[in-house]
């Protein structure tokens, strides 16, 4: 097929849907690598933005004994030649302990195939450490490295059975093996793989279908220059993608150009030039489509790599800051400053990934050996990508310089995906985001990073101005007993729970009273109410509590129960939700917490909180109170077992609520604080988002929102004075409360403190250039007799909780209301969403 027919038929077909075999096939033909360029990189941008990525790695040749005779290859050795037969199991930790202190996360274990059965060095090494075969020790190592270090180990064992994939995945979250041609007439005599049984293609193909059956993440590709055709590049390419196609576990294809080396038998055979490698990564692009990562050897090509990533890549593979790349010693890694500048240059961003790619990551329950996850899942943040500094919220500890950087950053918007500024353009205009448009936002890193928060914050100067509001207010979370067993939750007890943090308790009226009292004293506007589910509260419980609070302080704005409250208490009573909602506003409720949202969609909530109210119910209850007149706000929980796509359509519901209602006064994000979370203590949940992740939830919100809900909260307990800093300039408008005894995140093990005064509130806000609003529940100025009275505070008294309320409020026992959320189709595993 001639080039003026592919780029009339076969490219516009590759930007839309995968190429079948026939016109994959086709492309050996064309020879227009400019025009196959530029698809691909559309199609790489379809799937990876402007974001190329590497591992971090330690690269350790287990051996170099080898029984094959590759001609090109100068790994593989003699006895004679290395001395010992195997690195030694302290050699070994101590170069993965020098690169963990380096920063590295995966350990790269390199070694020939089955030399034991070629060497009688390999066999005794072996006997004299105890193993029968190589690949028994490389498990022992690789699980020490892992036990040991942290790091995760990636192994290329080369050929493998089914038992030995098994006993490898236990230790090895990734795996690798280079299929490097489909062309079995490079195994015959003359060719480069001649007298290397391990490289016939069958027996590697083979080894590639195993490791899809058995749910290993697998990494492949080929080796051009080495003698084969384009048609068999092509060829290999597409047994490749249908063993992906078939079991879905190849995380990335290599495309490595060979390297003629000295002292081999392939010393003077040319090597591919730059137009036939740049051929091959623009083809592999099209045959595998948007999604699959194409990855090249950076080290290979030094000079080029902007022109390799207008070819359709998106991965560097791995680069080592301490060993060089044992295969091709003669070409050293590219400093990592260096590479980060190149792909700069090339428009995109450089982002370190771990050794198993992030939707394997993410999906780990089905991809990851039981004994791997909670170690992969605590290293890693909603997109599947690691962590790379310290920052958990709720804790004291500094901002990660990379995102500070970011934040105070100037932007080059020409600079910026044309995509992201489109979708920006359209939060701006008020329009509704699509959830792979927010999806997209949250996804922002580095200079998009920056992009993304300044956006967020120009509309919020156009909302509202310069002025940060906050509420003087005084929480009482009136029990902290409840029956329900949401799993991110360290608040609430059981009656017999005295060995987690606090006691178990429930005030007595006075206390309430009194509470109610003294923050009216000391200049409060709101008081809100908040506790568990008591096994022995009703509805009535609820209109009681509402009665001590007017009567204590009749002028008292009283902000309270969230809609699981809510529904348990008209459960309780039998009473339709709109009716109890009406009576709850005529004994004196003010406006609803729009919290027990966590994240309002069921996969989530499946694995989160799957006996509480489910998405339709909390929205339902919402929803109702802003038709019966109570206005509310409305929260998000995040950073837990959740991803992007989950915060995108906890956002479009938000909105969709308040096209339909106008009730929402403002948006909460809550990061996930794990320390004392049991669905964290489990392993079973992310530590909480990234620092990155948090602002852009806060940003996101502003142009996802942007039209309907003016107000984001930045939540200072969660996020510390510097924390919420910088989310203020990132879209934030409002501090929220003083609090007066917060204990629900200080529970979770956050470290804030659990109150704060309207001076050192509003010290913050003026230390920003902003000016301070104190407002009530609302958003309407607060009185100037409140915020004089609040400023003259005296220290607050000792709280009393107590172990049972007495005293007229009403408590009896009841049939217990339980929920049960609606689990989607296709997720019954507890970690689907993690």
């Amino acid at each position: 097929m001639n080039d003026l027919v592919a780029s009339k038929f076969l490219l516009p077909i590759a930007a839309a849907q995968p190429l079948d075999r026939a016109q994959a096939l086709a492309l050996a033909e064309v020879t227009d690598t400019a025009a196959l360029m530029a698809q691909a990189a559309v199609l790489r941008d379809q799937g990876f933005g402007d974001v190329v990525t590497y591992s971090r790695k330690v690269f350790l040749p287990l051996t170099k004994l080898c029984r094959d005779v590759c001609h090109y290859c100068t790994f593989a050795s003699t006895p004679r030649e290395v001395g010992n037969a195997y690195m030694s199991l302290d050699e070994v930790l101590e170069a993965a302990r020098q690169a963990a202190a380096l920063g590295c996360k995966e350990a790269l274990l390199t070694l020939g195939e089955r030399p034991e059965l070629r060497y009688q060095a390999a066999r005794d090494a072996l006997a004299r450490m105890g193993f029968a075969t190589t690949l028994e020790y490389v498990a022992h190592v690789a699980g020490e490295i892992f036990r040991q270090t942290g790091l995760l180990p990636h192994v290329n064992p080369g050929c493998m059975d089914a038992a030995e994939l098994a006993m490898l995945r236990k230790v090895s979250p990734s795996m690798g093996l280079m299929l490097e041609s489909a062309s079995a007439r490079l195994c015959e005599k003359g060719m480069p793989h001649y007298g290397s049984p391990d490289k016939q293609p069958a027996r590697r193909l083979e080894t590639l279908r195993l490791a899809g059956e058995a749910k290993v993440p697998f990494t492949s590709g080929i080796l051009i220059g080495i003698g084969e055709t384009r048609r068999e590049r092509i060829e290999s390419l597409l047994a490749l993608r249908e063993l992906h196609e078939r079991y879905g576990h190849i995380q990335e294809i290599i495309i490595q150009n060979f390297r003629a080396k000295p002292d081999t038998l392939m010393a003077r055979a040319p090597e591919p030039d730059l137009d036939d490698l740049l051929w091959t990564i623009a083809v592999a692009r099209l045959i595998f489509g948007a999604d699959m990562s194409i990855q090249v050897p950076p080290n290979l090509n030094p000079g080029v790599l902007a022109q390799l990533v207008a070819a359709g890549i998106n991965d560097w593979g791995g680069v080592s800051p301490l060993t060089p790349d044992f295969v091709n010693p003669e070409a050293p890694w590219p400093h990592l400053d260096q590479l980060a500048n190149e792909t700069a240059a090339a428009g995109k961003y450089l982002q370190e990934r771990l050794t198993i790619y992030p939707q394997y990551a993410l999906d780990n329950a089905q991809w990851v050996d039981a004994g791997l996850r909670t170690a992969i899942l605590q290293s890693i943040d909603g997109e599947g990508l690691p962590r790379t500094d310290d920052w958990v919220a709720g804790q004291t500890q500094p901002i990660p310089a990379e995102e500070r950087r970011w934040l105070q950053a100037p932007v080059d918007e020409s600079r910026i995906d044309a995509d992201l500024r489109r979708i920006v353009a359209r939060a701006a205009a008020a329009e509704e985001l699509s959830e792979a448009e927010i999806v997209r936002l949250f996804r922002a890193r580095g200079p998009a990073f920056a992009y993304v928060c300044q956006a967020a914050d120009r509309l919020r100067r156009q909302v509202n101005g310069d002025a940060v509001s906050y509420v003087v207010t005084r929480n009482i979370n009136y029990t902290n007993v409840c029956y329900f067993k949401c799993q991110f939750c360290a608040f609430s007890k059981g009656k017999l729970s005295e060995n987690l943090r606090g006691q178990p308790y429930d005030l007595e009226e006075a206390e309430i009273a009194r509470r109610c009292a003294e923050a009216w004293q000391r200049g409060a506007t709101e008081v809100c109410l908040q506790g568990g589910i008591h096994p022995d509260y009703t509805g009535q419980t609820y209109f009681d509590i509402l009665d001590i609070v007017r009567r204590a302080t009749p002028q008292m704005h009283i902000h309270a129960y969230s809609p699981l409250e809510v529904w348990q208490g008209a459960a309780t009573l039998e009473m339709p939700i709109e009716d109890y909602l009406r009576e709850l506003k005529a004994r004196g409720l003010g406006t609803l917490p729009g919290t027990a949202a966590e994240v309002l969609d069921d996969e989530v909530r499946a694995v989160l909180c799957p006996d509480k109210i489910n998405t339709r119910q909390w929205m339902q209850v919402i929803e109702t109170a802003h038709v019966v007149g109570l206005k509310t706000t409305a929260t998000i929980m995040f950073g837990h077992v959740d991803r992007y796509r989950h915060w995108a359509r906890h956002l479009r519901r938000v909105r969709d609520i308040q096209v339909g209602t106008q009730g929402f006064t403002e948006f909460v994000p809550l990061p996930f604080v794990p320390m004392e979370a049991p669905l964290y203590l489990k392993g079973r949940a992310r530590k909480g988002p990234t620092f990155r992740e948090v602002v852009l939830m806060h940003a996101v919100a502003r142009l996802a929102l942007h039209g309907q809900i003016d107000n984001i909260q930045t939540s200072w307990v969660k996020m510390g004075d510097d924390g919420v800093a910088l989310a203020l300039n990132a879209g934030c408008n409002d501090l929220g409360g003083t609090l007066m005894n917060e204990t629900i995140t200080r529970s979770a093990g956050a470290t804030h403190g659990e109150g704060k005064s309207p001076q050192e509130l509003e010290a913050l806000i003026l230390s920003l250039g902003r000016q301070p609003r104190c407002r009530t529940t609302t958003y309407d100025a607060a009185p100037g007799e409140r915020q004089q009275t609040a400023r003259e505070a005296a220290p607050l008294e000792p709280v009393v909780n107590n172990m049972e309320m007495r005293n007229g409020i009403a408590r009896r026992r009841h049939k217990l209301v339980r929920f049960a959320v609606e689990v989607p189709a296709g997720t019954a595993d507890d970690q689907h969403c993690a």
